[in-house]
């Protein structure tokens, strides 16, 4: 894995701070995990700033925020970055703590507005061929890591893999419907930050272009059993907040709702395995990382490869615990 040193670490916050012709006076860690940092910086001014640091995968978010803020977006003013080779500093707005969690009605509004953005040149596109492509890639990862003596005992990860290859060619269908553009790709409560000016969407190291319905289902995490019926009223109240009347629409033979949430289960199995099998996590994460990746195929295989809630009476179970 390819970590931010401490030398590096106050290299790219003195070089930030220069160039902002500002003074730091003190700082306490907000988040911290091992690709990134988040520190808020308080200033000789008395004002402060909120400081992130972060490697690769994860170098490309400032070019994202600098996209959100020229076109009026509901994101962290973004005052200055910095960039070296595999990593990133960046300054922004100090949003101040959260006064409270989102409401739907927020997340639904926000998700809209974002997903109405012009998408941001560069960012990887998910579209119906990569969708479909998505289980073997994950399957190509395993393959590089058990290789590497990585994931060793991961033969039900790949039966179900192998089962999501033999559909995800069919189920892929309708991705591009709308809404299809900017997407966040962590779309959480965490992520949206309501305080006493509004709310803000923040954390956008995983942004790409595709399903906008793709947000919509990460918005309810894995903790719980998938529950299409909670998701149809997220969209039911994006599509009133000014979203895409198509949300509501069919997509790969299945109801909107099940076919979200099925590929959001793929593309985060498929994005731990790949990001693994590339180095930027420890081997000593494998375990844990290996039962999130299981929890996730699991799910997505009865979302996927299951006919539509209603049909057959299919009852979806997945395993209670979060990534």
């Amino acid at each position: 894995m390819i970590a931010i040193d401490a030398a590096l670490a106050d290299q790219l916050r003195r070089d930030l701070l220069t160039a902002a012709g500002h003074q730091q006076t003190g700082g306490q860690v907000i988040q911290e995990w091992e690709l990134s940092t988040v520190q808020r910086l308080y200033l000789s001014d008395g004002s402060s700033v909120i400081c992130k640091l972060a490697t690769s995968p994860f170098t490309g978010e400032a070019a994202v925020l600098r996209h959100l803020n020229e076109h009026g977006a509901a994101v962290p003013h973004l005052h200055g970055y910095t960039l070296r080779p595999q990593a990133l500093g960046m300054l922004m707005d100090d949003l101040g703590d959260p006064i409270r969690p989102a409401t739907i009605a927020e997340a639904a509004a926000v998700a809209s507005a974002i997903h109405a953005v012009p998408p941001v040149p560069a960012l990887p596109v998910f579209d119906q061929r990569t969708l479909a492509r998505l289980p073997e890639q994950a399957l190509a990862a395993l393959d590089e890591l058990h290789r590497q003596g990585r994931f060793v005992d991961s033969g039900a990860a790949e039966e179900l893999l192998r089962r999501l290859t033999a559909v995800a060619g069919r189920r892929a269908d309708g991705a591009e419907r709308e809404p299809f553009g900017l997407c966040h790709g962590e779309f959480h409560r965490s992520s949206l930050h309501v305080s006493r000016t509004g709310c803000r969407l923040v954390d956008w190291a995983k942004a790409f272009t595709g399903p906008g319905l793709l947000d919509l289902a990460t918005w309810f995490g894995t903790r719980n059993a998938a529950d299409p019926a909670q998701l149809i009223r997220l969209i039911r109240t994006y599509v009133e907040a000014g979203g895409s009347t198509d949300a509501h629409s069919d997509r790969g033979g299945l109801p909107a709702a099940q076919w979200a949430l099925g590929w959001h289960r793929v593309w985060a199995a498929w994005w731990f395995l790949t990001t693994a099998a590339a180095g930027h996590h420890q081997p000593h994460t494998d375990g844990s990382h290996a039962q999130v990746v299981h929890r996730q195929l699991h799910a997505a295989a009865q979302l996927l490869d299951a006919a539509p809630f209603g049909a057959s009476g299919v009852h979806l179970t997945t395993a209670g615990r979060s990534l």
